[in-house]
């Protein structure tokens, strides 16, 4: 393990330390995709066995000592982190005080699995723990005993009420070690994020950290040199060391670490400026009027897998005739052309309540992964404002584009990269190629009581929606609690409002509500009680179970399709069985849902109906092939858009790099 000292900013790393951007050839690439393959079917083993042998050992010992004799303790501890660096007696001896000190805070004592899990993070790993393991907790060892021995740690999670919520929870034992802690949120000003970031231990989003660093980016301007950093502050009166946000990139640890590093690598991270509408709103709303006119597949075809339109002859001819009368723009032909296939993108490929949602005479974009909104992000190219045409909001400005980065390289620049999860199995080989991350699966602490109930699928949306409303009243009238989880806002709704037709009390949990997410996650675990929720909503938040629950066989999961990628599921899944609960989980599908429309070709559909039975529904045994098939395909093709990203932004760097501008 490197020490310390390499993950510190100073005279040796810089006053701003990264890495630097490293560049692998073809054959490098290949290797590093065979290698992540090959970790995945053995796991590297490791010595975590002795190290949790020797921290519980320490655990008498530290019980019988005073608060002041502990605190002079922590004191001593940080003196030698300082001087010494990552020694594996230092580190044993702060995980147990670390532990002691929650303990006496909170309660909450570490459990072996969680200090096995510490100790891979701060080794530079992912942990894949399940889900209920304790993470948050998990993370703090690391993330105190980096912060002791002088490193800035950012700790990173998916949204804004986590970030709160696990700096709230944590920060008396921080500031019992003498540590400060810092949190970045949306309505931070930039004095306030600088004073975050300050702090020994800063708990933020992967969004805003990344938008943080382009802001700095862009100031230093690709000037990170320590010797003249150092000079620049004998001349100028307000140099950059004193305006810069953050300490540099030293050691990162990323909650969720799936949907960060894997899920939300597909889009560009991009700093721009919006300019204004001026004379262009006329033209979204001439070219949204001209492809409603528009007849598939006559005038255009679409590829709905991947969001390409492509006109035909007569379609182009048809944009001709219709254009005669606008001039301006519409007598070029190319542009002409460009700006009808945005139009009939928006208004064929991007559904409301699927892709975005219209709130307060606004597109928000909805994350197709997580089901929050994403509102200040924009799409580019001129499709953000066809769909603003489309629905009658207000044109914005086209944004013009400062700086940009992809989250594959931001996140490599860190001197030490780790995290934890639930799902990381099946991303082990990416991980590894793209970031270098070493998956280390940590065993849990109680015994898994998740019973596993046969999948449905049916040949019409229509009967899955029936047979969802009729296992849903079935558990409840068991007294057990349901969470249903769906897709896409529009399919929430819809069962939303089969449940009230049959009479059945629920909540709704989607993008719509995100402020009470939290709330309603967390008494999604009483008798009785449905939850009907989007894809991740309330990740993070534990689902306690009611009195007598348990008794009754817990929670149960039902999920309305098969994700795109099979760790989703998991991910679903894992909301109920935790910490040894008792819980089960069901999918049922259609034909008809959109991963079968997407992936899976129409003979094979034709095929498969002669298969079903007189209710509908399709044998079980044919129903784990057709998911791992559809899966398969899915995560491919998400896979290779995630390198293509990866690719596109080092080309891209390479010609800012050449032409002397940032990023």
């Amino acid at each position: 393990m490197k020490g310390a000292e390499t993950l510190r900013p100073g005279l040796v790393n810089g006053y701003y330390p990264q890495r630097a951007d490293a560049r692998r050839g073809w054959l490098d690439s290949v290797a590093a995709d065979v290698t992540g393959h090959m970790r995945q079917l053995k796991s590297p083993a490791t010595a975590s066995g002795q190290f949790v042998e020797a921290v519980n050992g320490m655990a008498s010992g530290l019980r019988r000592e005073s608060d002041n004799a502990l605190k002079a303790r922590i004191v001593a501890l940080q003196q030698a982190l300082l001087g010494s660096g990552f020694r594996d007696g230092l580190l044993v001896e702060s995980f147990a005080i670390i532990r002691e000190v929650s303990r006496r805070l909170t309660g909450k004592s570490h459990h072996d699995v969680q200090i096995a899990g510490g100790l891979a993070m701060l080794n530079g790993k992912l942990a894949e723990m399940e889900t209920g393991e304790g993470k948050t907790l998990t993370a703090l060892l690391p993330a105190c005993t980096a912060a002791l021995s002088g490193v800035p740690v950012h700790v990173i999670t998916v949204n804004d009420f986590l970030v709160l919520r696990d700096a709230r929870e944590l920060e008396p034992i921080y500031a019992y070690m003498g540590l400060e802690v810092g949190t970045i949120t949306e309505e931070l000003d930039l004095p306030q994020r600088r004073k975050a970031y300050r702090a020994d231990v800063t708990y933020c989003t992967n969004k805003q950290l990344a938008f943080d660093y382009l802001k700095d980016t862009l100031l230093l301007d690709e000037e990170s040199r320590p010797l003249h950093l150092q000079l620049e502050g004998l001349y100028q009166e307000v140099p950059k060391t004193d305006r810069l946000l953050m300490r540099g990139l030293c050691f990162a640890i990323v909650d969720e670490a799936d949907s960060v590093l894997i899920d939300e690598a597909k889009t560009p991270l991009v700093i721009s400026r919006q300019g204004e509408p001026g004379e262009e709103a006329p033209m979204y709303h001439q070219a949204v009027g001209i492809a409603r006119s528009l007849v598939q597949p006559q005038d255009f075809e679409l590829d709905t897998k991947l969001k390409r339109v492509r006109l035909t002859p007569e379609g182009e001819g048809r944009i001709a005739e219709l254009a005669q009368t606008f001039g301006g723009i519409w007598n070029g032909s190319k542009r002409r052309r460009e700006l009808v296939t945005q139009a009939l993108t928006a208004l064929h490929a991007y559904q409301v309540n699927v892709n975005y949602l219209v709130a307060d005479n606004a597109i928000s974009i909805i994350d197709e992964y997580t089901g929050r909104l994403m509102p200040d992000r924009s799409w580019e190219g001129g499709l953000h404002q066809m769909i603003e045409a489309k629905e009658d909001c207000p044109i914005t400005g086209r944004q013009e584009t400062l700086a940009r980065i992809s989250y594959q390289r931001f996140f490599r620049r860190y001197l030490r990269l780790c995290g934890m999860t639930g799902t990381a199995r099946e991303i082990a080989p990416e991980l590894w190629s793209v970031y270098g991350l070493g998956v280390e699966r940590i065993a849990t602490h109680r015994p898994l009581r998740r019973t596993v109930c046969k999948d449905q699928c049916t040949v019409t949306a229509a009967e899955k929606w029936n047979a969802v409303l009729t296992a849903a009243r079935t558990v409840q009238e068991c007294g057990r609690p349901v969470l249903i989880g769906t897709r896409t806002v529009a399919d929430s709704e819809i069962v939303s409002e089969a449940l009230s037709r049959a009479g059945l009390g629920h909540v709704v949990l989607n993008a719509r509500d995100a402020a009470e997410e939290a709330a309603i996650v967390a008494q999604a675990g009483q008798a009785g009680r449905i939850t009907v929720a989007t894809n991740m909503a309330g990740r993070g938040t534990d689902i306690r179970l009611g009195a007598g629950v348990s008794e009754q066989g817990g929670l149960h999961v039902l999920s309305t399709c098969f994700h795109e990628a099979r760790r989703i599921d998991r991910q679903l899944f894992g909301r109920c069985g935790r910490q040894g609960d008792c819980g089960s989980y069901q999918t049922i599908v259609s034909l008809e849902d959109e991963i079968f429309e997407l992936y899976l070709p129409p003979w094979i559909k034709a095929v498969l109906v002669r298969f079903f039975d007189d209710r509908g529904v399709l044998p079980p045994r044919l129903l784990p092939l057709l998911r791992w098939a559809v899966q398969r395909r899915a995560e491919a093709r998400h896979a290779r858009i995630r390198r293509d990203m990866m690719r596109l932004d080092e080309n891209l760097s390479d010609m800012l790099a050449f032409s002397g501008r940032p990023e």
